[in-house]
């Protein structure tokens, strides 16, 4: 059965595509405010997912904001963040002379910068990869913030021309993990600030703010 194609949500007029990774980020909050494609968790499915669903809309939607929860050892816990930029760090073609992170053949910086930002909320460097980061691990990463789909979730976005915000909660990173409670524990405290970061957004979109660089 095809899934159903998604709807985007109308945001001060403009419509907006959220997309989620699962089930425990998506809390009562924002689910009486947005519906969001819920593309499952990881790189793969997140590319699949979003690229298959983009491919069915027409129109497409005029923005595209990935939101959801993120890992960090340094940052604020609880607090949102939007990703200046993001990198991918499970890609590693050093044996071939090209800088860990990047692409072989592609174009594409290490960390790929995202221009679009909402103002009133902090920035941060995002690492998308396919592995939990936990405790130690943080030490061979350099960006701010760690997940598991932005960087697919630019990458589809960048095949058909559209803008991307990534909007992140740190849920975890300043203990080492022991187990699922210690990612979802503060995912409802996550859930409002992330829908306070949406009317950040619905005001940006509504005065036509020229910080989000959009063409509207």
């Amino acid at each position: 059965m095809t899934p159903a194609i998604p709807v985007p949500d109308l945001i001060a007029g403009i419509p907006v595509l959220f997309v989620m990774a699962a089930d425990p980020e998506y809390g009562p909050v924002l689910r009486s405010r947005i519906r969001p494609l819920m593309t499952g968790i990881g790189p793969i499915e997140a590319a699949v997912q979003l690229t298959a669903a983009l491919a069915r809309m027409d129109p497409l939607p005029r923005l595209v904001v990935s939101l959801g929860s993120a890992g960090s050892a340094r940052l604020t816990q609880t607090r949102v963040y939007q990703a200046s930029g993001v990198a991918w760090r499970d890609m590693d073609a050093s044996a071939l002379g090209f800088e860990r992170g990047r692409t072989p053949l592609l174009d594409l910086p290490r960390l790929v910068p995202l221009p679009h930002r909402i103002p009133g909320l902090p920035q941060a460097s995002l690492s998308t990869g396919a592995t939990i980061v936990s405790g130690p691990a943080y030490d061979a990463i350099p960006e701010d913030m760690v997940d598991m789909e932005t960087f697919a979730h630019l990458r589809a976005t960048t095949a058909f021309g559209l803008p991307l915000i990534a909007l992140r909660g740190i849920s975890d990173g300043a203990e080492a993990l022991t187990g699922m409670a210690d990612w979802t524990r503060h995912l409802d405290l996550i859930d409002g600030r992330l829908a306070d970061a949406l009317d950040l957004l619905e005001q940006a979109l509504a005065r036509r703010d020229p910080a989000l660089g959009l063409d509207l």
